[in-house]
């Protein structure tokens, strides 16, 4: 081959050419990432550290063995429940989501004292919410100390949910009834990463099998033509047979309530995760397209309590619906193309950033402990209505772990 000789008068320009567009390229690179990256690093350790601070406040009113759920500021009342309620996970979940970042172990006793009243719902089988209150803490402790005695509590959890899937109407049920109803709420899409956690530690397909065919049930049945979900489907419990569709929780039966919407983004996420089957991620996108572009949608990504409320832009938001939506949403991006994945994060970063605002960030020593501010769990029936909500905090740290990790 022949060589060919450059003139020495020539390399000085080259290499100042090649010089200029390296110093392009990396800040091209530096640039993207730090568009990526709008919520500086020390805003999200401060929230952290406050999270600590606030947690740390809350353990000190707390009674003996029992699980928060909220606080009313206007006449000083913590709201609390025993380890038998849906959202008794949550704060020792959300104890050690803090302790995986901070390593306090303060935290971690913490957490420890509540799991060992919490341990005894493994055998709970009059609940769905299993998912809920055994795998966002147990789950966490055995993801960050994987050991024997943990992984069997989830196992018989598993084994407990797994009592209430009925075969002929292909879905966990959700909530008990006296006649022939078989209730099933889009809630329970959030239960079902427990029965894949089981499945791959034990090598027993069939909780996974009954994960798959709930979503499938779930997703044939809950679901309009604008891909807003339901809250509620009734079905016969010796047929199968779609009996009546109902939102309980929101504004109306066709109203698009903003935590349900939420739920079911989360959950089919994760059913991509743990299947990669296609079907799921058109779901999740498909929940996430309606959600996003709905008219109703705030510039500041915290969602009104119901999309359909009929007081907006008056109507309360709920700050547990944008967590929730903000952590899935930061997971979601992972799996879909480039145009959607830059806008999922963005969005999911609006979110925390207006989530980390004083308008919803509690101060240190205020709020009950709670992180939160502005949640609304059952507006309908005046119950926990703009309050801090023990699963909005949850949901709100995973998703600035998320973030932050990412």
């Amino acid at each position: 081959m022949k060589r060919i000789k450059l003139s020495q008068s020539l390399l000085p320009g080259l290499k100042a050419n090649i010089q200029f567009s390296f110093l392009i390229l990396i800040s091209i690179l530096f640039s993207a990432c730090a568009g990526q990256k709008a919520i500086p690093k020390n805003q999200i350790d401060s929230t952290l550290e406050l999270a600590s601070e606030q947690y740390k406040y809350m353990k000190d009113l707390l009674p003996d063995n029992m699980f928060p759920k909220t606080y009313y500021a206007s006449d000083d009342r913590f709201e609390t429940s025993g380890s038998g309620w849906w959202v008794s996970g949550f704060y020792p979940g959300t104890l050690l989501f803090l302790y995986e970042d901070l390593k306090d172990e303060d935290l971690k006793r913490e957490a420890e004292r509540l799991l060992k009243d919490l341990k005894k719902e493994q055998f709970n089988k009059s609940t769905h919410d299993l998912g809920f209150m055994m795998y966002c803490s147990f789950g966490n402790v055995n993801r960050l100390n994987p050991n024997v005695e943990d992984q069997e509590i989830l196992m018989n959890s598993a084994k407990s949910l797994s009592t209430r899937f009925n075969e002929k109407v292909g879905a966990i049920r959700s909530w008990d009834s006296s006649d022939d109803s078989f209730l099933v709420i889009i809630d329970n899409m959030m239960n079902l990463e427990l029965l894949f956690w089981a499945s791959e530690h034990s090598g027993d397909n069939r909780y996974r099998d009954i994960a798959i065919t709930h979503a499938n049930t779930t997703m044939e049945n809950h679901f309009r033509k604008d891909n807003s979900s339901y809250h509620v489907v009734n079905y016969n419990v010796n047929t199968g047979e779609v009996i009546g569709k109902r939102t309980a929780q929101g504004a109306a039966d066709d109203s698009a309530w903003a935590r349900g919407q939420a739920w079911g983004l989360y959950g089919y996420t994760v059913m991509y995760r743990e299947t990669r089957d296609k079907k799921y991620l058109n779901q999740a996108v498909n929940i996430a397209e309606f959600m996003l572009n709905h008219p109703n949608m705030p510039k500041d990504k915290v969602p009104y309590w119901d999309f359909d409320a009929d007081n907006i832009p008056n109507a309360l938001r709920d700050s547990s619906a944008g967590a929730i939506m903000a952590s899935a949403l930061l997971e979601l991006s992972k799996y879909v193309d480039k145009g959607k994945s830059k806008k999922y994060f963005k969005i999911a970063e609006v979110a925390l950033s207006t989530l980390m605002s004083e308008e919803y960030l509690a101060k240190k020593g205020t709020n009950g402990g709670f992180i939160l501010k502005h949640g609304v769990g059952h507006l309908p029936e005046n119950s926990e209505v703009d309050v801090p909500l023990t699963y909005g905090d949850y949901y709100f740290i995973e998703a600035l772990l998320r973030y932050k990790n990412m």
